[in-house]
């Protein structure tokens, strides 16, 4: 996050099944490179578990200088600005794109939205496609498989890996059936 030029907090969400030796461990990592990792244990606390947090956040905006710039101008070439965020962000080697993709590339291009910015969506399991390499695995490819448009938020998603976005909503979705009638009582939930 550093490389955006802004300044960065770590929130740790910090769990009962913890062991303090991990968590100074973790905030030991984030200092080495100049980040601030506070403890938040807002699931035990509630908002008083996120105070120290929320004050480190608000302290940092006040008092540290921010000189946001883009990871890749809007300009460059898709495949380009995919490759950035994917060697400089998840760490990839190079970004393999399948036929697919191949050919989006040069249709988009046709349309102009190549100009459009990105979001990738890959596994959450790691910053790379591959859902079994977990963590910060290095020396791998990203494989893009597919990029969707979506023209009226104005961005790509770039699909990687075995990637399932969220299905639409079905014909008759549930919130037809719900009702709240004079009395307060609500009908049609789950």
């Amino acid at each position: 996050m550093q490389n955006y030029g802004i300044p960065v907090v770590v929130a740790i969400n910090e769990f009962a099944s913890d062991q303090e030796r991990e968590l100074l461990y973790l905030q030991k990592l984030c200092q080495e490179i100049g980040v601030t990792a506070i403890l938040s244990s807002t699931w035990e606390y509630g908002g008083a578990g996120a105070q120290e947090l929320a004050s480190t956040v608000v302290s940092t905006i006040e008092k540290k200088e921010t000189n946001y710039s883009p990871l890749y101008q809007n300009q460059l070439p898709l495949e380009d600005k995919i490759r950035k965020v994917a060697q400089t962000i998840y760490g990839a080697r190079d970004v393999v794109f399948e036929k697919k993709a191949q050919g989006q590339l040069k249709e988009f291009k046709a349309f102009g939205w190549d100009l459009m910015p990105i979001c990738i969506a890959k596994t959450q399991y790691s910053l790379s496609d591959d859902a079994s390499l977990l963590g910060v695995p290095q020396n791998f490819d990203l494989t893009v498989k597919e990029i969707l448009p979506k023209r009226g938020a104005g961005f790509l998603v770039i699909l990687t890996g075995n990637i399932l976005t969220m299905p639409g909503l079905p014909k008759n979705p549930a919130a037809l059936e719900m009702d709240v009638d004079e009395t307060g009582k609500a009908s049609g939930l789950f």
